[in-house]
């Protein structure tokens, strides 16, 4: 019998505060988050006040030496640094500390590949993956160096770095093509969704807000959802009826974090522009976590980069449950909301004021209608029943009564003008 049980990393979590009021505790306490979830263990953290981050290795000469130390007296296999490093800085901290030197950027990524299961997902972590690589190979290293001087051993190691760079870039090319591919058709299942008129609603919000499990109590359906930052990566797409009867879409996008890589916006944008063609965007928030102001604006700063700025925002006040338990005061404040509405995802609590909420939205989108129609065109009413809301229908000897809200779209086809 051999044991295959894999060697848990401890790491180190090294960041860089550049002035007295930034969130660079609160950034490394969720760096610490993101390598648990990678499946490290966290022996210590170490910051260092600078005036700017040191070019060529992250940090001063001091806080190495302090960092040597530390690796030695916890016995740590790796640190993690709280930016994403260039390839000197890596080079650098690695030949110095003659240990493994990871970035937030690459913990991401990590856990990223680890989640994605649809063949879209899948390409796009690849695709974010090798664009990082390809910006940090770099020839005559310890591994790629020359062999020496003299005729037929001069730049092995050079033609080997070549030979990578033309494999990545290659790569990267079939996949971008791969993406194409896939983004078309979910442009076409976009336009299919725009000609059925069904109001699409986006979920946005900061990983581990309950965002699925959100999605999961209003739809009844079983996406993974766990505690746990991006449980899930995939975006999913559920019909959800509304008290009125009026069907809607709702889309799961996936989560947003502090210092988001460049690299998978955009590899990810075709997933993040759900929100861009959304008729509503549903932000949930984590009341229960102390950073939630700082959350919340990093979110609408991940919108406003999306070009995600002229929807009407429903913020969902999500986890009063565990705020109870805490004994803590509510989150009252989202200026940039529309509609404010306290919900618990877990156990169902606001889900119904949440509807009536998304209801009143959408019938702010639409045209009032209020008429008798003959019995001959009674399908004009399935229409407003399918497509807007029918809040009153009265059969009458000259036809039936109705009164409702119908799309500006469908509007015509629901008129005699």
């Amino acid at each position: 019998m051999f044991d295959n049980d894999e060697i848990k990393e401890r790491v180190l979590l090294v960041g860089v505060r550049t002035s007295e009021n930034d969130d660079t505790e609160m950034s490394l306490d969720e760096l610490g988050e993101l390598a648990e979830t990678a499946g490290a263990a966290v022996v210590g953290k170490l910051i260092q006040n600078r005036e700017m981050v040191h070019p060529g290795t992250y940090v001063g000469k001091g806080k190495i030496d302090e960092i040597k130390e530390k690796i030695w007296e916890l016995d740590a296999t790796g640190i993690i640094c709280d930016d994403e490093l260039s390839p000197a800085q890596l080079g650098n901290l690695q030949d110095v500390l003659d240990t493994k030197v990871m970035d937030r950027t690459l913990i991401i990524l990590d856990i990223f590949a680890a989640r994605a299961t649809t063949n879209e997902g899948k390409i796009q972590v690849e695709l974010a993956q090798l664009k990082y690589r390809q910006s940090r190979l770099t020839g005559l290293g310890v591994s790629l160096s020359r062999l020496g001087g003299g005729i037929g051993t001069r730049g092995p190691g050079e033609k080997k770095l070549e030979m990578d760079r033309r494999l990545i870039k290659g790569r990267i090319a079939q996949l971008n093509r791969e993406l194409k591919e896939v983004k078309r058709h979910r442009e076409v299942t976009r336009e299919q969704r725009s000609r059925n008129q069904i109001p699409v609603v986006a979920i946005v919000g900061y990983t581990n807000a309950g965002k699925s499990t959100l999605m999961n109590s209003l739809t009844g359906s079983e996406i993974l959802a766990e505690d746990k930052l991006f449980a899930t990566l995939d975006p999913t797409t559920r019909g959800m009826q509304l008290p009125s009867g009026q069907e809607v879409l709702l889309t799961d996008t996936v989560g947003f974090i502090r210092k988001l890589p460049h690299h998978l916006i955009e590899a990810f944008k075709s997933t993040l522009e759900e929100a861009k063609y959304a008729d509503i965007i549903l932000h949930v928030v984590d009341t229960s976590n102390p950073q939630v102001d700082e959350q919340m604006c990093i979110v609408y700063e991940t919108l406003a980069n999306l070009e995600v700025t002229d929807k009407p925002v429903i913020t969902a006040l999500n986890k009063q449950d565990k705020l109870a338990l805490l004994g803590k005061q509510p989150l009252l404040r989202d200026f940039k909301a529309d509609y404010i509405v306290k919900v618990s995802a877990k156990t169902g609590e606001g889900l119904d004021d949440l509807q009536t909420v998304i209801e009143k939205v959408l019938r702010e989108q639409k045209i009032a209608i209020e008429r008798v129609y003959s019995y001959a065109d009674a399908g004009k009413i399935q229409l407003i029943r399918k497509y807007g809301e029918l809040l009153e229908e009265e059969y009458r000897d000259d036809g039936i009564f109705v009164r409702g809200y119908v799309p500006a779209a469908i509007y015509p086809k629901v008129s005699d003008e």
